[in-house]
Order: C-alpha cells, then sequence, then structure tokens
C-alpha cells in the first residue's frame, strides 16, 4: 500500500553561515540559518518521508533544543527518516521536491544534490525529482531574506496489522 507524505521548511538567510541545500554547499553570500546546517530542502524531505510513515516531524526525532544536533549534517535527519521507513518494512518509491529562492541558482547543482538524497534513502537517484523556482521577487523570499522548500515522499508499506484502540 503506497502512503504519501508532505514537508515544508524555511529558513532565513544570513551572513556567516555556509549555504546547504540538498546536502550540498553551494556557494552564496549567505547562508541559511538554523539549529543544524539548516539544510531546508533536506528538512522538508525528512518530514515528508516521516509523514508517509505517519510519524513525527523532524523536531520530534531531532529536536532543536537538543545540542547533539547543533551544527548537524541534516542529512543524519533523511538517513534516520530511511532507516524508519526499514524499520516499518516499507521501501520508498521515489520523492520530488522543489526549492523556492530567488538566488543563487540551484539547476548546476541538482544533480549532487540527487546523489547525495539518493546516498541518504537508498535509492536509485532516477527515483528523485529536484525543481527550482522563484518567487518572482515577492515576499521575503523575493527579497532574498529566505529560502523555502516543500517535498513530497511515496513509500510502500506492508498492510498494517488490525487496529486495536
Amino acid at each position: 500500500m503506497v502512503h504519501v507524505g508532505i514537508g515544508y521548511d524555511v529558513h532565513p538567510l544570513v551572513p556567516g553561515r555556509r549555504l546547504v541545500l540538498g546536502g550540498v554547499e553551494i556557494p552564496h553570500t549567505l547562508g541559511l540559518d538554523g539549529h543544524s546546517d539548516a539544510d531546508a530542502l533536506l528538512h522538508a524531505l525528512t518530514d515528508a518521508v516521516l509523514g508517509a510513515l505517519g510519524e513525527g516531524d523532524i523536531g520530534h526525532f531531532f529536536p532543536n533544543t537538543d545540542p547533539r544536533w547543533k551544527g548537524a549534517p541534516s542529512k543524519v535527519f533523511l538517513e534516520e527518516a530511511a532507516r524508519q521507513v526499514k524499520f516499518h518494512g516499507g521501501r520508498i518509491v521515489n520523492v520530488d521536491m522543489t526549492l523556492v529562492c530567488e538566488a543563487p541558482k540551484i539547476k548546476p547543482h541538482i544533480e549532487a544534490m540527487k546523489f547525495c538524497i539518493a546516498e541518504a534513502l537508498g535509492v536509485n537517484p532516477k527515483r528523485i525529482g529536484i525543481k527550482a523556482t522563484t518567487n518572482e521577487r515577492l515576499g521575503f523570499i523575493g527579497r532574498e531574506e529566505g529560502i523555502a522548500a516543500m517535498a513530497v515522499a511515496s513509500v510502500d508499506l506492508p498492510e498494517p496489522k488490525e487496529f486495536v484502540a
């Protein structure tokens, strides 16, 4: 039975931080602010995978109040989501993501992102879709104050055992 989960994340852009998206460091004058490496794309995808399982969100597994996750690479979070899929006897069918930002250009980095995500999820890179768009200079994204990401994940899970309340 295929289950679908969605995820969304947004982080502000600030000076003095590296910009990491999809597990790939991207040259830029600003980076995303957050407790971990603030990789909005991997955060949204982690939530999508966990959502397909009916589990808690990224903050449930990796609270930003826990010093263990300070500066942590978000790939660790995605790897745990993939581990949860296996624990539940499932497999990831495919994932699809969209980044929303004015700058930098994302297209040159998409293939590297796909390989990083494929490695974390244990799937073929052909099962991963990544797109980027702008916000047409509207709102905080349009003013280059932040970056947002959306993700969807489909996970094939075995039929659940009979529900007991």
